[in-house]
């Protein structure tokens, strides 16, 4: 068992102090410990490039929690985070020496060193694809079963590890893991007791991991062998920087501390030069208890960032004891707040009970997760889903941090944050989710232009952070009549939106010239007729006049050879949605007038011939004729609309197209009442007659119910002749229509079966409600058994 003189080595001077990242004990023992060492500088775990950060760390106006980000500045992009919680003993240490004019440095491999080579590590554990395959197809199968394979391994080893540290808890006679650290660790009396025993568990753990085969992972080991021989270079450069008689504290993780003897070997000159790197650059972001805690995936979190606040808070007023009853009376307000009423006696007893169980485990008192029983008990009676969410606020807390101007940031972070700050954004930089409605029009009522589009210039904004696939901001759908004008976005700031923010500084310095990056690379690679119309409507939302040229170019370039319906008609509508609404957004949409009539001219050419498909296709022509015949009516100035119907005339009478098409093709003509009674029921009795095989009288009935259910509903002789029809049917042809008539009334509503029901009965001499009601009942027994016989009936190739 290693003694202090041997961690203290370097002639007494290296005072090591172990700490368990994010440790409210930790914190507060460590600065009495600086206190009363008073050392000339102090040495903390983190990537040694970061020094320069410190400053701003510990300076004015940052709000923990807050991260530093190591990014990579080529694609792929890595990242490497670490963050502090204002508890966090290594941001109490910049603290200290900020305080005290004393030097701060960082320790651990470089960011450059340690992204690289913790990818290798994931990519050798199969958690990470590598860049370069070698070999044949079955090679490279047999690799990728490899890389499963070390996949499972690994999340074995991690199951296994935390297997072993859950053994020693309940060895300690804890229910888990966390309550064992807390209870002996968090809650250790004095800083001698802390340091002490945190020295032991560092030795005890490593060795008891060596043992255990089954919980050591040889690239895991391998990662801080590296890391430490790097720390110890790093202390013993440090040593040579100071006087004979002064004093270094270095300040890291509980695992390393019995590593950090300056009796082994350090890193050399060569090794150093050897080792992977990967150019990377460093910020500054704001982090979240949310993603502190486990629940996020972070795995150096804790599962109550916002309890062990309150234990840091209660510390520093050396006033512990208090803990439980700040804790339980928070969980009791936020159940109130939510309109569930618990007294304060039962916050009382709560106290009570988790004093109670602390001292049934020889705690002098209660941990988290004794506090939670507690809860679960006195204020939810036993019933955790009754308190869980006031459990989640008191646990994790809704806490976001914060960094002045000034501090360090990318580009694209300053630019971001200025709009934020310009569009009067800056209150949604929240963890907690919040509605944002805009109307795009002009407000009259205010004096400035720039408040008269607020909401206009914020709406470009957001459109911008999404394209940038920033998830800061996420569009809601919104009532159709109110789409021209009204937007609905939910706003939620999340330290993965600060991440994303930073990749793309990759794409440009500041968000417009990011976003117009992103829209020209999607250009360079568009093939796409749809696609390309698309990025026409990205461009005008984003506020970006020359990417919409572009695209427009790019756009009219594809039209020239585009033979597909669909995508024609799909590009026709992007542009007429566009024209529409564009002076709501201030754009010039005149130059995009005559593309959408040479699209519409080539759409209306090609609807006969692109009727030649099958049912699976006839989907997306549907889809097409829709948006076609809309742009018809919406720009009758701009478009040949008399070209468009008479293209529909010759598709609804044609008999060697599909038939749901041409049906579909019928119902838009007799929604323009260009069909007279005469001429439907000729066109009803042509269509729906023993001669006609059933299945293309079926499906043109199906294309004809796809639109304008009202006008169909009111016309009872077309449901005559359609009772008629299938009264004419043999079985055999009668199976055949069934399939497409189910089809076709499965889209009806319930209402409009009735009206449908209702019709039939009176044609029948029937009661006419008396007949729906009837005609719709629960299928008798014998009739299911006939349905499930036509499922096996055999309908041939057609």
């Amino acid at each position: 068992m290693p003694g202090d003189e041997r961690l203290s080595s370097g002639d007494g001077r290296i005072h090591v102090f172990g700490i368990r990242h994010l440790s409210p004990a930790g914190a507060y023992h460590l600065r009495a410990f600086l206190d009363e060492i008073r050392p000339q500088v102090v040495l903390v775990e983190g990537p040694s490039d970061a020094g320069d950060l410190i400053g701003q760390i510990a300076s004015r106006g940052v709000v923990p929690p807050i991260a530093i980000l190591a990014y990579t500045d080529q694609l792929p992009v890595r990242t490497l985070v670490f963050p502090l919680a204002s508890y966090s003993p290594e941001y109490q240490a910049f603290l200290w020496a900020a305080e005290n004019g004393v030097r701060a440095e960082f320790i651990d491999l470089p960011s450059d060193a340690a992204v690289t080579l913790q990818a290798a590590r994931r990519a050798s554990a199969g958690l990470e694809q590598t860049d370069r395959e070698e070999g044949p197809a079955a090679d490279r199968e047999s690799g990728q079963t490899g890389r499963q394979d070390a996949l499972a391994e690994r999340r074995a080893f991690y199951r296994r590890q935390n297997e072993l540290y859950e053994r020693v808890a309940e060895l300690a006679g804890e229910t888990d893991y966390d309550s064992y650290w807390e209870r002996h660790f968090e809650h250790s009396p004095s800083k001698e007791a802390y340091r002490h025993a945190i020295e032991r568990f560092s030795a005890e753990m490593r060795e008891l991991l060596e043992q255990e085969e089954r919980a050591y992972d040889p690239r895991e080991a391998s990662y801080n062998a590296v890391r430490e021989a790097y720390m110890r270079r790093q202390i013993r450069q440090a040593l040579d920087t100071v006087g004979p008689s002064d004093r270094i504290v270095v300040v890291t993780g509980a695992h390393h501390v019995s590593a950090m003897d300056l009796a082994l070997p350090a890193m050399s000159d060569e090794e150093l030069r050897t080792l992977p790197r990967s150019s990377t650059k460093l910020t500054l972001m704001p982090y979240s208890y949310y993603k502190l805690s486990v629940q996020s995936g972070y795995g150096a979190g804790n599962q109550a960032p916002a309890y062990f606040e309150r234990l840091w808070d209660c510390l520093n007023r050396q006033d512990a004891a208090r803990l439980p009853s700040l804790y339980l009376s928070q969980v009791a307000l936020s159940l109130r707040e939510s309109g569930t009423h618990r007294s304060t006696a039962s916050v009382i007893e709560g106290v009570r009970l988790a004093e109670s169980l602390a001292s049934l485990r020889g705690g002098s008192m209660p941990t988290w997760g004794d506090l939670r029983d507690a809860a679960v008990v006195s204020l939810g009676f036993g019933d955790l889903s009754s308190v869980a969410e006031a459990l989640a606020r008191a646990d994790i807390g809704t806490a976001i941090g914060a960094l002045p101007e000034g501090v360090s940031q990318t580009p694209i972070q300053d630019d971001l944050n200025r709009h934020l700050k310009r569009l009067k954004l800056e209150k949604y930089k929240s963890a907690v989710a919040a509605d944002l409605e805009l109307d795009l029009r002009e407000n009259r009522r205010v004096k400035s232009e720039e408040a008269a589009f607020l909401d206009l210039h914020r709406s470009v904004f957001l459109h911008r952070l999404a394209l940038l696939d920033i998830d800061f901001a996420r569009q809601q759908k919104i009532r159709q009549d109110a789409a021209t004008w009204a937007e609905h976005w939910v706003l939620q700031w999340t330290p993965e939106a600060e991440i994303q923010a930073v990749e793309s500084t990759l794409k440009g310095e500041t968000v417009e010239l990011a976003a117009a990056f992103v829209l020209h690379e999607r250009l360079e690679g568009c093939a796409d007729l749809s696609e390309a119309s698309r990025i026409i409507r990205l461009a005008c939302q984003c506020g970006l006049p020359k990417a919409m040229e572009e695209a427009r170019l790019t756009l009219q370039r594809l039209a020239v050879d585009a033979g597909d319906f669909a995508q024609i008609a799909a590009a026709a509508n992007e542009l007429s949605i566009l024209i529409r609404y564009g002076d709501i957004r201030k754009v010039d949409t005149s130059s995009f007038v005559p593309l959408l009539q040479q699209l519409f001219l080539r759409g209306t050419l090609l609807l006969v011939d692109a009727a030649v498909c099958s049912d699976e296709a006839a989907g997306g022509m549907v889809t097409g004729m829709n948006e076609m015949h809309r742009i018809s009516q919406e720009h009758p100035e701009e478009v040949d609309d008399e070209r468009w119907l008479a293209e529909l005339w010759a598709l609804a009478s044609r008999d060697d197209r599909n038939a749901k098409l041409s049906g579909f093709a019928f119902a838009i003509l007799l929604e323009r009442n260009l069909i007279s009674p005469d001429q439907c029921s000729q066109e009803v009795s042509r269509r729906l007659s023993p001669g006609i095989p059933a299945e293309l009288g079926a499906g043109w009935f199906e294309g004809v119910s796809m639109r304008n259910r009202y006008a169909l509903l009111s016309r009872s002789g077309l449901w005559q002749q359609l009772d008629e029809y299938i009264a004419s049917l043999e079985d055999e042809a009668f199976l055949r229509s069934l399939v497409f008539l189910r089809r076709a009334f499965g889209s009806f509503e319930p209402r409009e079966k009735a009206s449908i029901a209702e019709t039939l009965g009176v044609l029948w001499g029937l009661d006419g409600q008396g007949a729906a009601e009837q005609l719709q009942e629960p299928l008798s027994e014998d009739e299911r058994g006939k349905l499930d016989e036509l499922n096996d009936f055999d309908f041939g190739d057609f």
